[in-house]
């Protein structure tokens, strides 16, 4: 199987030292992630991380089924490119003198969508969102205008299909945890390794 871009959502109950578990399932196989991103949900006691990394799809099948034995994880599902809406933010540094001087940088800054955030003296700060692939666009546009400083936040994603998904969500809510969660409480870390 060929390794491509998958994008992992996690839904977990807000705990302390989840996010640190579930790191762990990744650090073990040796995964490197390529974005994480934590934040809340509609739902009040449901957060949601997601993670993207590349790997083939059998490996993050397992992963998920992996990530899902933790007790306060409620559900992962995993998706390619096309099954998902997503964006990433990304800020830029750029000297303000060569700004003011250079009619051409504003013309550039309104094809890739850039607005400004932060205008100083010595710098002004722009940002867009939108693919990787574009945001790097930008970067390569703005060197020679002297590109003080980029940050590329991580991936924001919503999953495409989403018949009765907030409903589904809400449930969890008021779910209590069933037998199989609170017996995964007492998996020595023998049961968590699975063979890739």
């Amino acid at each position: 199987m060929q390794k491509k871009e998958y994008t992992i959502t996690v839904y977990t109950e807000n705990q302390i030292g989840l996010l640190n578990r579930i790191a762990i399932i990744f650090s073990r196989r040796k995964i490197n992630i390529e974005s994480l991103n934590t934040s809340p949900t509609e739902v009040d006691s449901v957060h949601r991380f997601t993670i993207v990394i590349n790997e083939t799809e059998d490996v993050v099948s397992k992963l998920c089924r992996q990530i899902e034995k933790q007790v306060e994880v409620l559900k992962a599902y995993y998706n390619t490119e096309d099954e998902i809406v997503w964006q990433e933010l990304a800020l830029y540094k750029v000297s303000t003198d060569a700004i003011a001087e250079k009619v051409k940088v504003e013309r550039l800054l309104r094809e890739y969508g850039a607005r400004a955030v932060a205008i100083r003296k010595d710098y002004t700060v722009f940002e867009t969102t939108g693919h990787r692939e574009e945001t790097d666009n930008l970067i390569k546009a703005l060197e020679p205008y002297g590109l003080i400083e980029f940050v590329r936040s991580a991936r924001v994603a919503i999953i495409k299909g989403s018949s009765d998904f907030h409903e589904r969500l809400k449930e969890f809510e008021y779910k209590e945890p069933g037998e199989d969660a609170i017996e995964n409480e007492f998996l020595d870390k023998k049961d968590e390794v699975f063979s890739m």
